[in-house]
Order: structure tokens, then C-alpha cells, then sequence
């Protein structure tokens, strides 16, 4: 047996559905629609160059020998990206010096004022350095700006040689490494 009465609600039910079906889209007609876009522009790559070796020349046994920062026997690193942005630099100094096979190592040390930062295109660390002078090299400002005008930074550094009263004669070298990266500012 089935009930009447519940047919006759189902069917009014699906009228009433079909009904509302018709409705929604005349209610859809009615929106828009609109694309936007996303855009950036990639700034310059940032390129840092070692243009000097941090030169100490002839040095003796026993005899320690500095290299000042605006000497021009000082390293220098140049810098060059998008003008007038912010950087971060990172220096990471060695703590000794060896001769090719490494069998002998000489200490190189660096002071709390050995290093300039020049923010103007000077690349001469006899010049006159607008930025920083006479800085610790183990703790660069956090922020440094890349010249304007496509000129290069400068980074210049110092230090000293400290051989032993029996250094093993020969050509001795370090590496000192220069990282440098956008920071946004």
C-alpha cells in the first residue's frame, strides 16, 4: 500500500525544485568577473670580485708584519648589483696562512679595525672611503647599500702575519671568502 498523500507532497517538492533551479541562473547572470595580474621585476645579480690579494710580501722569521686597511698592499673586494639596495655581507677570515702541500701553516690574524667598506664606487683602498673605515672585520653592519649609478662597493681589508722563529721557508696562501646577498632594504 502506498500513502497519497505522500505522493502528492513529493510531487509538489519536485515542482518547487525545479522552480528554484530556474532561478539560480538568472542570480548568476547577474556577477562579473575580472583578472588581475601579478608582476616583479628580478633585480640586477649581485656580483662580488676579489680584485686584490691581501698582500704581505717578504716576511722574516720571528718578524710579524701588518698590512693596513687603506694600505695599498690591502685586499679589496668589489661589489657590484642593484644600485642603491641593501646587502648583507659576510667576511670568513683563516686563522693561519700554509704553503701548498700544508705541511707548514704561519698565523694571520685580523684587528678590530681592519676593515673599510666604501659605498661610493671607490675601489682604491688609498682613497678616500665614504661608508665605513676602520671597522672589525668579524662584524660587518648588517646592512650595506650597493652604489648607484652601476659603480661598484668596496669591501678592504688588512691584517697581519705572525711567523714562527723557525717558519719553513715557501710561498704561504689563505683563503678569505666574501658572501653576499640581497636582504631586501
Amino acid at each position: 500500500m502506498f500513502n497519497q498523500s505522500k505522493v502528492n507532497f513529493s510531487r509538489v517538492l519536485i515542482t518547487a525544485l525545479a522552480l528554484a533551479l530556474f532561478m539560480i541562473p538568472s542570480a548568476v547572470m547577474s556577477q562579473d568577473v575580472a583578472n588581475g595580474q601579478a608582476t616583479a621585476t628580478v633585480q640586477t645579480p649581485l656580483t662580488v670580485t676579489a680584485t686584490a690579494a691581501l698582500a704581505f710580501g717578504t716576511v722574516f722569521q720571528g718578524v710579524a708584519k701588518s698590512v693596513a686597511v687603506n694600505d695599498a698592499a690591502a685586499g679589496v673586494f668589489t661589489i657590484t648589483g642593484q644600485g642603491g639596495t641593501g646587502i648583507s655581507v659576510y667576511l670568513q677570515l683563516p686563522d693561519y696562512m700554509s704553503t701548498a702541500t700544508g705541511d707548514d701553516r704561519m698565523v694571520i690574524a685580523f684587528s678590530s679595525t681592519d676593515c673599510s667598506i666604501d659605498t661610493t664606487g671607490v675601489v682604491d683602498p688609498t682613497g678616500t672611503i665614504v661608508g665605513w673605515t676602520g671597522i672589525n672585520p668579524y662584524s660587518l653592519p648588517a646592512t650595506v647599500t650597493v652604489s648607484g649609478g652601476g659603480a661598484s662597493s668596496a669591501i678592504f681589508l688588512g691584517g697581519s702575519v705572525n711567523p714562527s722563529v723557525d717558519q719553513a721557508a715557501g710561498a704561504y696562501t689563505a683563503d678569505i671568502i666574501l658572501t653576499v646577498a640581497y636582504n631586501g632594504s
